[in-house]
């Protein structure tokens, strides 16, 4: 399917919405944004020391999710700043990791790709690529809680992602799998490594699944009904604006979520200016 911006919409969606609710979406989708921009700034000036994994161009997911469901058992991968943030996990330590210091959220020893928070129900990466999946998958089944895995497109083809989410589907295990589809693995995009959609198979499996644009609207709408029927899986067409790792840019994104959602709000007749200023100014705050 056609990676754009407007996969999946629902004309006058973002009208259904409180004013509260689309400003909450966007306050947190800034948060990540002026907080990872400033990251890019202190590894530039190599004041951090260690591979970064930024959310820049991916805070949408994340910032939706986390404003219609509460009480999961966190499960994600190494880019994992914008869900840290999103669900409220403590933004001082949070920098405190990056430093290597051991007030951080690891103790400093986990750097950006393994942060975690006890906190917010948040487990932190262990370093195999998709092994949320099957961790999620088991919690759900041991605990009869719920839980929600976020992984990217890459980590959708290692075999164990598919088995776990087999099983939970039999089990009908409340497991809410969230694609984070950047379309690369590190520099390598989708047409060069599968001729098929993870939809598709996720479908094939008898889990309800989605496929849309990272349009924090949409992106609500479908978390909160598909929370009704778990286990659910929602693909989310995004755009990561750094490399893999570390700040390198090929050229510019395919889209910025941040600056169609201005465009958005602007329609609804919402103020955005001041919730950005606050935000930077509070980001500054933090790293001063």
């Amino acid at each position: 399917m056609p990676r754009s911006p407007e996969l999946g919409v629902i004309q006058g969606l973002a009208s259904s919405f409180s004013p509260e609710a689309s400003l909450e979406m966007f306050r947190r989708i800034c948060l990540i944004r002026y907080f990872e921009l400033k990251v890019a700034r202190e590894l530039t000036a190599k004041r951090i020391h260690h591979p970064v994994y930024l959310s820049i161009g991916q805070e949408a997911v994340a910032a939706a999710i986390s404003t219609v469901i509460s009480g999961y058992k966190i499960f994600t991968q190494h880019r994992a700043h914008s869900v840290y943030l999103a669900f409220g996990g403590d933004p001082v330590k949070l920098i405190d990791e990056l430093l290597e210091r051991p007030t951080g959220c690891n103790t400093g020893k986990g750097g950006s790709a393994m942060i975690q928070d006890p906190n917010i129900g948040m487990i932190g990466y262990n370093g195999l690529i998709g092994e949320n999946v099957p961790l999620a998958v088991g919690f759900a089944l041991g605990s009869n809680q719920k839980a929600i895995a976020f992984f990217g497109d890459a980590a959708a083809e290692e075999d164990y992602v598919y088995s776990a989410m087999g099983f939970a589907a039999t089990r009908k295990l409340p497991v809410l799998f969230v694609c984070e589809d950047n379309n690369l693995a590190i520099l390598t995009p989708i047409h060069v490594r599968r001729s098929w959609e993870i939809t598709d198979v996720v479908k094939a499996l008898g889990i309800p699944a989605v496929d849309i644009a990272d349009d924090p609207w949409l992106i609500a709408h479908h978390a909160r009904k598909l929370c009704q029927n778990l286990p659910a899986f929602i693909n989310c067409r995004t755009v990561r604006h750094y490399w893999h790792v570390g700040v390198g840019i090929d050229g510019p994104p395919e889209w910025d979520r941040l600056a169609l959602m201005k465009q958005e709000l602007k329609k609804l007749g919402l103020e955005t200016e001041k919730i950005e200023k606050e935000t930077m100014q509070y980001v500054e705050n933090l790293w001063a």
